[in-house]
């Protein structure tokens, strides 16, 4: 035989209201820790998205592609290496950062809204710089925004600012890219009309070639190589 319940729809009211100020605490403080674990969880893409990472991360992958080596270094070695050289290129941010923005707010002479305005104003100085003018046009006209024929940093919103930028960091690693595979392209040529001539069709070139650009990119430091003129691009 079934066993019926008898609920109070204003005790249940009030049970599910006391459950919820339990968990999650009155007024704005539930709110702060909600945003607070929505920022972490973006963190990554933040990192990506308004930084020098995507630049750096895409020309290193160049790098290996062009060298014909798919595994090697592998792919944790160059996200740790284009972690710490975009440290390094976005030093000065960060640097402006701590002293405008996070000792006033940790001072409480700043409120979470002007922290992250503070936070936010050189990063976008440094996206601005990067962007292409083109690319920035572009969002710009996309965009149902009233923006001034030429205009400034001030006048450019973020949710056009970072979509161009984004755009702009793709292009600039691709050129780089582009510039990092002719010397690679003009050995692996050599190394198959080499073995054309000699009938060896059924030798892969690229095994061949691999070492001689192996012994080019070692002869001429080809790491330090890039990576000063990659860090050079942001200067």
């Amino acid at each position: 035989m079934p066993i019926e319940f008898e609920a109070d729809a204003g005790a249940d009211t009030g049970t599910i209201n006391q459950l919820v100020t339990t968990l999650f605490g009155e007024g704005s403080q539930a709110i702060d820790i909600v945003i607070l674990l929505t920022i972490l969880t973006l963190l990554p893409s933040i990192l990506m998205m308004l930084t020098a990472f995507t630049r750096i991360i895409i020309v290193l992958s160049f790098v290996r592609q062009a060298l014909s080596m798919q595994q090697t270094p592998p792919n944790q070695i160059l996200i740790g290496l284009a972690l710490f050289l975009t440290f390094f290129v976005m030093q000065p941010v960060l640097s402006v950062v701590y002293e405008d923005a996070y000792v006033p707010f940790t001072e409480g002479q700043l409120t979470q809204e002007e922290f992250i305005e503070a936070a936010m104003d050189p990063t976008r100085r440094f996206m601005y710089e990067q962007v292409y003018d083109s690319d920035l046009g572009f969002f710009i006209n996309l965009s149902s925004i009233d923006i001034p024929e030429n205009p400034t940093l001030d006048d450019v919103p973020s949710s056009v600012l970072i979509p161009a930028f984004i755009t702009s960091e793709i292009k600039h690693a691709m050129l780089i890219g582009f510039i990092i595979y002719l010397p690679f392209i003009v050995i692996d040529m050599i190394v198959a009309s080499t073995l054309m001539s000699m009938g060896m069709m059924m030798l892969p070139p690229a095994m061949i070639s691999l070492p001689f650009k192996v012994l080019l990119f070692v002869m001429v430091d080809g790491w330090q190589l890039i990576i000063g003129s990659l860090v050079g691009t942001f200067y």
